[in-house]
């Protein structure tokens, strides 16, 4: 009987756990953890968190590297042919308004000055030994932009997908707490107290050649990015068209969520005890606080030119929100922007230069791609 027990004991799974399988698991616990009792972007680290505990069951057969395993399929049917990143690519579009932007159009380059932290980090991911592919890859969490994260780590460094993945959807849970203070360092009182004039209605018309005339532009610019843009523009032209609104809600709420699931579940199934426990991961995490801190900064600083420029008619606080984390960078903008001067409001005009690093983010995307698989 005894041996009989401990044959069975032998052949489950408490026998052939690792102490590094433990300790992922402990990851995945502390992810969920996060989602549910910190609602730290919820939709996302869940299924990531339960993915990684999956994953590190032994002898489950879920490995993705598995041929017949859950993960296997998923991830190449979904993640490696980059269905799913765009799919939610689609569904974002859907549920973003261009308003702010296309009454602003100046708020662009904000969204262009937020990149700042990408190039930042893939300098400071090279210095420290990353391969190129590698740092690109990296460097883009600085976009704060999950999906957009995803789609380029997998085209140059999939490798380094799942903690790329967790790195990027972290740190955008940890916006309300990492901007403020860099925001308040770099202006001043004044600065921060300027109120801004209205923004001037955007007509129909505006809203629906919008999406169709950046798509065209983008994608002759940087063909590379087409897929990533496409897709965005595609549910943006969904909602702001008015005839179709079955797909607009569809893409809005029952396929980005259906996608949503596979996509992050599986990211958390990269997250295998051998290939995340190593001091690369480490690097990742800190790079990521790099990219993030850069991009905001890149972002007030020219939201101080613009001040300047203006003759204090911009308030530069909506420059932090060019890192494209929508539109929870635009609520923080507003509320560091109230903390001074309760009767200001600030997130329409904030939003502009949030949706615009949506945009902003997918392009540098596209050209690190271009450039390092061409």
């Amino acid at each position: 009987m005894v041996e009989i027990l401990l044959q069975l004991t032998k052949q489950s799974g408490f026998y052939q756990l690792t102490w590094q399988e433990a300790v992922m698991i402990g990851i995945g616990l502390l992810l969920i953890y996060l989602a549910i009792f910190k609602q730290a972007e919820p939709l996302l680290l869940l299924p990531i968190g339960f993915g990684c505990i999956l994953v590190n069951l032994p002898m489950t057969g879920l490995m993705s590297s598995h041929p017949v395993g859950l993960f296997y399929f998923l991830y190449k049917y979904g993640v490696s042919t980059e269905i799913f990143p765009l799919l939610i690519f689609m569904g974002v579009g859907a549920m973003t308004d261009f308003g702010p932007l296309i009454a602003n159009p100046w708020t662009i380059l904000l969204g262009a000055a937020a990149q700042f932290g990408v190039f930042l980090a893939l300098i400071t991911s090279m210095l420290i030994g990353f391969n190129l592919k590698e740092a690109a890859s990296i460097a883009i969490i600085g976009g704060a932009d999950g999906p957009t994260s995803i789609y380029t780590a997998v085209k140059l460094a999939p490798q380094l997908l799942g903690a790329i993945a967790v790195a990027a959807y972290t740190y955008m849970s940890l916006v309300p707490i990492i901007q403020p203070p860099i925001m308040r360092w770099l202006t001043t009182k004044k600065e921060r107290t300027v109120v801004m004039e209205q923004l001037r209605p955007v007509s129909k018309i505006e809203k629906i050649l919008f999406p169709i005339v950046v798509t065209i532009l983008i994608s002759l610019l940087f063909p590379a990015v087409a897929p990533l843009i496409g897709m965005l523009m595609l549910g943006n032209l969904f909602k702001e068209s008015g005839v179709v609104d079955r797909l607009a809600h569809t893409s809005a709420n029952e396929l980005i969520n259906i996608v949503t699931i596979m996509l992050a579940t599986t990211v958390g199934g990269t997250m295998r005890a051998e290939s995340f426990i190593t001091l690369k991961t480490l690097e990742i995490i800190g790079l990521g606080i790099i990219a993030f801190g850069g991009s905001t900064m890149g972002g007030v600083l020219l939201g101080k030119l613009y001040y300047v420029l203006s003759g204090g008619k911009i308030n530069p606080l909506i420059g932090s929100a060019g890192v494209s984390a929508v539109p929870m960078a635009a609520r923080v903008s507003q509320k560091v922007g109230q903390e001074e001067n309760p009767g200001n409001f600030l997130l329409m005009h904030a939003m502009g230069p949030n949706v615009a690093g949506v945009i902003g983010t997918a392009v540098v995307a596209g050209i690190m791609i271009t450039m390092l698989l061409h």
